[in-house]
């Protein structure tokens, strides 16, 4: 005799109103985690693991942020008391502002704000003059590309770099007579920030 099919018992949740299994379908599967991490983590392992990464990286944020901070406190005791040289230096103090957060609590210095220029020779003849990091000192690219195109009456655009960072690609070889142009049209660019690319090696304009 075959025995008697028993019941199976369906786990519903109280947020969605579906059976667990189905919640991932639900219009609201953000707010149902919370309760499948408690009541059904077996049905979403990977659960389970986002919340481990997610607390991992929080726990990396706050030791970092203790460790900045015990630096900026430790620099200032060290080496005759905490005088207020170490303060006027502006080296602790400077720690913080040239650092970025990265997930994972990972830090990312500063970019050095300097513009690069670089004349590129393609199909054995047509020359291209490539300018650099005008946006660190606040420049739009766009416009800056306009104003190049109209001053040296060329072809000028912005484009990604090899490294998908933006960068503005002007024709022909203007490489020597842009810089004056570029620190009369934008003053925030100091002459001794910017730099060619010569032989692959990099030459200070200045």
């Amino acid at each position: 005799m075959a025995e008697k099919p028993q019941p199976v018992r369906v786990l519903y949740c109280p947020v969605c109103s579906l059976p667990a299994e189905y919640c991932e379908f639900g219009p609201d599967f953000e707010k149902c985690k919370p309760w499948l991490l408690r009541n059904a983590s077996h049905l979403y392992p990977h659960l389970i693991k986002d919340a481990n990464e997610k607390e991992a990286e929080k726990a990396a944020v706050e030791l970092q942020s203790v460790g900045i901070s015990g630096d900026i406190d430790g620099g200032g005791g060290g080496g005759g008391g905490g005088g207020p040289s170490n303060h006027s230096g502006g080296t602790s103090a400077s720690k913080p502002e040239e650092v970025k957060r990265l997930p994972g609590g990972k830090i990312k210095k500063k970019e050095k704000q300097e513009v690069i220029i670089e004349k590129i020779v393609r199909n054995k003849r047509k020359c291209v003059t490539v300018v650099k990091g005008l946006e660190l000192f606040g420049v739009k690219l766009s416009d800056a590309s306009k104003k190049l195109g109209k001053k040296f009456a060329t072809g000028a655009s912005v484009v990604k770099g090899p490294t998908e960072k933006e960068q503005i690609d002007v024709q022909g070889d203007i490489s020597y007579d842009i810089v004056e142009f570029i620190t009369d049209t934008w003053p925030d660019v100091p002459e001794s920030a910017i730099f060619f690319i010569e032989d692959g090696r990099k030459v200070a304009a200045a």
